[in-house]
């Protein structure tokens, strides 16, 4: 039993891992005017899922409204983290 947790909290933190660096190279492509391709849609397709929650509680309560950078983008990032930190 204990085997099998370990596995599951190695898969979990593999996962996380993965999508925070994908939304790392999101974070630096968009520093770039770059035509959309397949590479780019998906790191959109696998990070969107997770920032679109955030990104739609921010609006819905009208928190940082006007700011030039996306804070659902930071929030979501910074979950991301901290849930690597508990596991």
């Amino acid at each position: 039993m204990i085997i099998a947790l370990t596995v599951f909290r190695n898969v979990v933190v593999l996962l996380l891992s993965g999508l925070q660096l994908a939304m790392l190279v999101r974070a630096v492509l968009s520093w770039f005017p770059i035509e959309p391709n397949k590479f780019i849609n998906f790191i959109y397709a696998i990070t969107e899922p997770v920032i679109a929650p955030i990104r739609a509680l921010f609006d819905k309560m009208g928190w940082f409204r006007g700011l030039p950078i996306d804070m659902s983008f930071m929030a979501s990032y910074l979950l991301i983290a901290l849930l690597l930190l508990i596991l």
